[in-house]
């Protein structure tokens, strides 16, 4: 479905849910963007870890991220977002389905985290200062019939989204602007993205081109984070009080969900690969006891498991 946006009634556009990407296209430009807000997905991942505020917000912001990146791409598998160091966060990992399911975890420790929190005297601790040296990995994961791809940048930028920005200028020549917001509203994590990208055959062109693109990164910038987490706003409307004079057109929305991949039988072929003398050092009160990093679902296998497992 197409459409494009024109006030109707007072209000432009149709109200979209929250938990979906909401493609489009400048038509003045041929600039493409996706624009997203996770209320469900976000608060229902948030809510099975106890993560403290500052790494929250990240993994918020991660969500809304990966959730935007995703939907820029054609692929059949599991689009994934890792960033990992030797600071207060020792890894943060977001995935994405095709079909849109999403999942996310944090690891990292209490005492490294406090100190950057202490040094950042009030304000919003840096990438750098939550990660340490480290770097942030996107990979596209569609199955063994097809080769993996994946990039690779350092977390040297202040935020996520200028880390990405430096990558996909520097190594794809691809221009694009991210803005991401994130917060508690009533309680629940709030997350959004506002994602715009210029094809690489369109970043090199004449002077029109380039005052196209300056002009809808400015248009982008004036998107306060309010706006973004506004579940008053709808996505289209927001959209039209963005970038109606550029003339907005909106693709058929894609829903996302919060849905973790993890299954008993998963765990059994990765205990099965594993020598049985292992197995046993790891038995707690009689049986092995899996928790699945992202959903904190545990998985017991007793003695009589262990037995089929490896008599299989």
């Amino acid at each position: 479905m197409v459409s494009d946006l024109m006030p109707e009634g007072g209000s432009p556009g149709a109200r979209l849910e929250a938990d979906q990407v909401q493609p489009f296209l400048l038509e003045s430009s041929d600039i493409r963007g996706r624009l997203l807000r996770l209320e469900q997905v976000s608060s229902e991942i948030l809510r099975r870890h106890d993560y403290p505020e500052p790494v929250a917000q990240l993994l918020a912001e991660m969500l809304a991220l990966c959730g935007g990146l995703s939907a820029m791409l054609k692929y059949e598998g599991v689009f994934t977002l890792q960033a990992s160091g030797d600071g207060a966060i020792r890894i943060m990992v977001v995935d994405v389905t095709s079909e849109g399911a999403m999942r996310g975890y944090a690891s990292f420790d209490q005492e490294k985290l406090d100190r950057a929190v202490a040094a950042a005297d009030g304000g919003r601790p840096t990438v750098p200062a939550l990660f340490g040296k480290g770097a942030l990995a996107f990979t596209v994961d569609q199955g063994s019939h097809s080769d993996r791809y994946q990039g690779i940048v350092a977390l040297d930028g202040d935020t996520l989204a200028d880390c990405l920005q430096h990558y996909f200028m520097q190594s794809e020549q691809l221009q694009s602007g991210i803005v991401l917001a994130a917060g508690r509203r009533g309680g629940a994590w709030v997350a959004a993205a506002l994602v715009l990208q210029r094809l690489p055959e369109e970043s090199i062109g004449d002077i029109d081109h380039e005052d196209d693109w300056r002009r809808a990164m400015v248009l982008q910038a004036s998107c306060s984070p309010e706006e973004l987490l506004d579940d008053s706003l709808p996505l289209n409307d927001l959209l039209y009080r963005l970038f109606h004079e550029e003339g907005v057109r909106v693709f058929e929305p894609r829903p996302l969900v919060e849905a973790c991949r993890c299954s008993g039988e998963r765990l059994e072929a990765v205990l099965a690969a594993m020598p049985r003398a292992e197995i046993e050092d790891l038995k707690l009160n009689g049986a092995v006891e899996v928790t699945c990093e992202f959903c904190t679902r545990v998985y017991r296998f007793d003695d009589a498991d262990l037995e089929r497992i490896y008599a299989s």
